[in-house]
């Protein structure tokens, strides 16, 4: 009767793993519901749009290639920028200015780095989560930790059911008959995997920075965005492009070389 040892661990694992995900999913439809309205009448700025798409450190980016297109930072094809203009325009160009250095002088990885975690940056990201527009911290891995909770307890269900059903069987014909104790495994695993389908079908997905509120703004402003050429023909709808899809969106020839020396 070892198999009924490994049957309630098995139901242990299966149980305790599912009722995590399913409160994690119902905190997700909560903060869904609150945010439902979030975001309406709300005009993204560009260094919004940065951060939803990527972060600190594509705010990071835009803003030096901004800068750069006014010719008031030169990012060298070499991996080195260059203060031109020491006076920020707003408070996100005063922080690349600023982790650039007093010299006007640094390399761009290390200057894109210091921007990306100023205090300015860190506001932007403040604002966006109480609209309701970004993920806080943290809240983007719990559903994700719960369904990965919830694949290894299939996993090891279906380890203890095969060592079960591997058991030598008592020669006296007193034990349970092998096609009865794979089908007690096999409801627990049914469990686990029928929590795996409802997950995917019915919890949100969040992007790494955007909540699904931000996710509608970003792909308005990605439409609208939409067929900017790169080559400065309306600056804004370029730099539009560059918040949205990062350095990749850079057709100018020497602020591309310039920015594959940003890492080491």
């Amino acid at each position: 009767m070892f198999w009924v040892l490994l049957l309630l661990l098995a139901w242990a694992a299966a149980g305790t793993s599912c009722t995590r995900l399913c409160l994690a999913a119902v905190r997700a439809a909560a903060v869904d519901t609150e945010d439902a309205l979030a975001g309406r009448g709300h005009d993204l700025t560009l260094y919004e749009a940065a951060f939803l798409s990527g972060g600190p450190g594509r705010v990071a980016d835009l803003t030096m290639v901004s800068m750069a297109r006014q010719r008031r930072l030169l990012l060298a094809r070499t991996g080195w920028a260059t203060v031109v203009d020491p006076r920020g325009r707003d408070e996100m160009e005063r922080s690349v200015i600023g982790a650039i250095g007093p010299e006007g002088q640094s390399r761009i990885a290390p200057a894109r780095a210091g921007a990306a975690s100023a205090d300015a940056v860190r506001g932007l990201a403040d604002r966006l989560v109480s609209a309701g527009l970004a993920v806080p911290d943290g809240a983007r891995t719990t559903v994700e930790a719960g369904v990965r909770q919830v694949r290894l307890a299939a996993g090891f269900v279906l380890a203890v059911g095969a060592v079960a059903l591997l058991m030598p069987v008592p020669s006296d014909g007193t034990g349970m008959p092998r096609g009865l104790i794979a089908l007690w495994f096999a409801l627990p695993l049914a469990l686990t995997l029928s929590c795996l389908a409802i997950a995917r079908v019915e919890v949100h997905p969040y992007a790494r920075w955007a909540s699904p509120a931000g996710q509608r703004l970003l792909g308005t402003l990605a439409r609208r965005a939409g067929g900017a050429d790169g080559t400065g023909g309306d600056d804004r709808s370029y730099l539009t492009s560059v918040a949205v899809l990062g350095i990749r969106a850079v057709d100018e020839p020497d602020l591309r070389a310039a920015f594959a020396h940003r890492e080491p």
